[in-house]
């Protein structure tokens, strides 16, 4: 079908494809939903977006319905992708938005200058996001003078795996068992649940209780300083104290935890946009291996709806995905991911869900402490 598709192209648009080919770079075997990259020399760009303009049907969106009560233990942001199908936000949503121009995708937990450690459960099923919890309580982060909450929006690339069981070169550490995270550094606030595409500029070696916890530094390809922001150095010339302030945020965040300072490998200075790709590349192949394992790994759990075939024990059907989602908890409210505007488009359903909980007045105050 996608390729009569392509014919059909080429009798509309002779001249741009008569020498182009093109190459699926994911293919969803149950969805039946594909990405096509179009390559024709210096003309691919034109070709690609010929393709994404007639092809409207197969770009790929994805929607949130949140489970139980915000600000709650219940709480859950769940996945779905255009086709209505729950999806995992670790498994199913592609690590790339444009592999030939290294564009990803990142899923949004933490919005900039919010609280709240919320993170994709990568041992619950579906992997929705939920806050993290310490000692059965809702955790947030504390506003360690001068930040205040989180000083970028705060997320993670799919399809990557920092693996606990391999020791980094570079850092002397193993995994943190996590995907990887990333710092969007743009000018808008994203939402909780809203998956972006990102450019990446450098990255950082954290240290945390001795396991390496890589942190992406990155821009939303849709951000008006996108176009000049290409490498870790333009960053430190466009925006002068991001990156100083970002080293500082990580050392000392869980300082008001009774915790020490963390530490960071290359004596806490950023590597380059080179060095960032071929760390996340490296992580994506340690995702490849652990979804192509029999069972979960690391205790986490690797079930999803798209990726995985039905032989495999994470193929996870639609109707299994349904039933976990209904299992949760509190009422649901769906709602569209963002438009690249942060605009939220309307629903075509609303429901409100369960009551939102009050966030602690406790989550506002300044924690101060000589370095």
């Amino acid at each position: 079908m996608y390729f009569k598709k392509i014919a059909k192209m080429s009798t509309l648009f002779p001249r741009l494809l008569t020498t182009a080919h093109a190459a699926m770079r994911s293919f969803h075997p149950e969805s039946k939903q594909c990405i096509l990259y179009i390559r024709h020399s210096s003309r691919s760009e034109l070709l690609g977006t010929v393709v994404r303009r007639y092809w409207k049907g197969n770009i790929m969106s994805f929607t949130i319905e949140e489970r139980g009560n915000p600000n709650t233990l219940s709480y859950r942001v769940y996945f779905k992708n255009s086709e209505g199908k729950y999806i995992s936000p670790f498994h199913d949503i592609p690590i790339y938005a444009d592999e030939g121009q290294n564009i990803f995708h990142m899923v949004v937990e933490v919005p900039r200058w919010t609280n709240a450690k919320m993170e994709i459960a990568t041992k619950d099923p579906l992997n929705p996001i939920k806050q993290d919890v310490k000692k059965g309580n809702l955790r947030y982060v504390a506003n360690v003078f001068p930040h205040k909450g989180y000083i970028w929006n705060y997320g993670a690339i799919p399809q990557t795996w920092e693996d606990p069981e391999h020791k980094d070169g570079d850092t002397g550490c193993c995994g943190d068992n996590d995907p990887i995270d990333v710092c969007e550094i743009g000018s808008r606030v994203c939402s909780r649940g809203e998956v972006i595409k990102v450019k990446v500029l450098g990255v950082l070696a954290m240290i945390d209780e001795g396991e390496t916890d890589w942190k992406v530094i990155a821009i939303n390809v849709d951000d008006p300083e996108a176009g000049e922001l290409n490498n870790i150095g333009d960053v430190q010339r466009l925006k002068p104290g991001y990156l100083e302030a970002t080293v500082d945020w990580f050392r000392r965040y869980k300082v008001p935890d009774g915790k020490p300072e963390n530490q960071f490998a290359f004596n806490g200075e950023f590597k380059d946009k080179d060095f960032a790709l071929a760390t996340i590349k490296s992580t994506h192949d340690f995702w490849k291996n652990l979804i192509s394992q029999p069972t979960n790994a690391g205790g986490l759990n690797c079930k999803n709806t798209c990726v995985s075939g039905d032989g495999s024990p994470h193929c996870c059907s639609s109707n299994e995905a349904k039933a976990v989602v209904d299992a949760t908890t509190g009422r649901k409210r769906k709602r569209e991911n963002p438009d690249q505007t942060g605009r939220e488009q309307k629903s075509k359903q609303h429901c409100a869900c369960g009551q939102e909980e009050p966030i602690p007045c406790s989550v506002d105050k300044w924690f101060y402490y000589k370095k």
